[in-house]
């Protein structure tokens, strides 16, 4: 393990490492430019300040923030443009080609953060809403219940995406729909964790959350960087997915609060406690279909209709016969 204090101006920062992971007590911006090498970050994700008066919201919403962790530091709305122009840039330059960062938003702000990103040469792969139970409360207008997540990639090089990491291509449901399918739509239902009578960190993320999306876009032994870590959640759930952390905290009182809790964290505490997908058993699934067996799994399934058999259940057959996926052999009798 390694810590050392420096002084650069009037700003006091504190590094710490152990085990292939960094912290660091000190602004993203100024310290990505201090610490992280161009390309060298496999995957961002992270929670930017509200932007919205966040260190006074428990006066306005009722909030008991008696357990939560002081030290909160918020940005004002009147540099928000430039502050998001200027962090995003970093994460830019520090993300490997081919890496890809998640930003978590409010809707506030949210034009802030789209603007930074459209400025740069990373290219959006989804706009992803997260529903969570609990929105603030409102009399005159719908009640917020969501946040949206940017993942955006970096260009030139391959973007890691594990599509049967959390579930197999071919596991249904009850109702035989696809796991799969269902666990990569775009619209996400997670809880918030609620801690009664426990010490936390004013905005939290879900581990449930952050292991969907460092499971998907992340492999063991990747480089994890979160530019906000806040209560280092993100930290603490690319450690205990076998992944290397960085990241940086502003605030002094959060940083020396959380730092003692991350050297006790055992490297991939995580894995065991993962969801193991079913594999697939088609072992065609994904190969080039020949025209003689288009032909043929058209002539089949034209047969099979004919004798009544419904659709869904023709196609659970012919899946079978052919060793092919589902909506492999749809797309194939839908271009037929």
């Amino acid at each position: 393990m390694c810590s050392r204090q420096s002084v650069y101006g009037m700003k006091h920062t504190t590094d710490v490492c152990f085990e292939g992971n960094r912290f660091y007590n000190e602004d993203c911006i100024e310290g990505c430019r201090r610490h992280i090498p161009d390309g060298s970050v496999d995957l961002i994700i992270t929670d930017p300040p509200y932007g919205i008066g966040g260190d006074k919201l428990h006066k306005h919403y009722n909030r008991d923030e008696s357990y939560v962790v002081d030290g909160y530091i918020e940005v004002p709305a009147k540099v928000y443009g430039k502050f998001s122009r200027d962090w995003i840039a970093e994460a830019e330059r520090i993300l490997r080609p081919g890496g890809q960062i998640y930003v978590v938003s409010g809707y506030t702000n949210l034009h802030h953060i789209l603007n930074a990103l459209h400025e740069t040469k990373l290219r959006e792969v989804n706009h992803i809403i997260w529903k969570y139970n609990f929105g603030v409360y409102t009399k005159t207008k719908y009640v917020s219940s969501h946040y949206h997540i940017l993942y955006w990639a970096k260009p030139g090089g391959k973007r890691t995406f594990n599509t049967g990491c959390r579930f197999g291509l071919q596991e249904q449901d009850e109702s035989e729909g696809s796991l799969n399918y269902q666990d990569r739509e775009d619209v996400w239902v997670i809880n918030r964790e609620y801690k009664p009578g426990v010490e936390k960190n004013k905005n939290e993320l879900p581990t449930t959350l952050l292991t969907k999306m460092i499971q998907y876009s992340s492999n063991e032994g990747d480089t994890v960087c979160d530019l906000f870590l806040g209560g280092f959640s993100t930290a603490k759930v690319t450690i205990g997915l076998g992944r290397n952390a960085v990241g940086f905290e502003v605030s002094k009182k959060i940083f020396d609060k959380k730092i003692k809790e991350m050297k006790s964290l055992k490297p991939g505490y995580l894995l065991t406690m993962l969801r193991k997908p079913e594999r697939d058993v088609n072992v065609n699934a994904g190969k080039r279909w020949t025209q003689e067996e288009r032909s043929t799994a058209t002539a089949e399934y034209e047969s099979l209709i004919n004798t009544g058999m419904s659709r869904k259940a023709t196609i659970g057959t012919l899946s079978k016969k052919f060793q092919r996926g589902r909506f492999g052999l749809a797309g194939v009798l839908r271009g037929a």
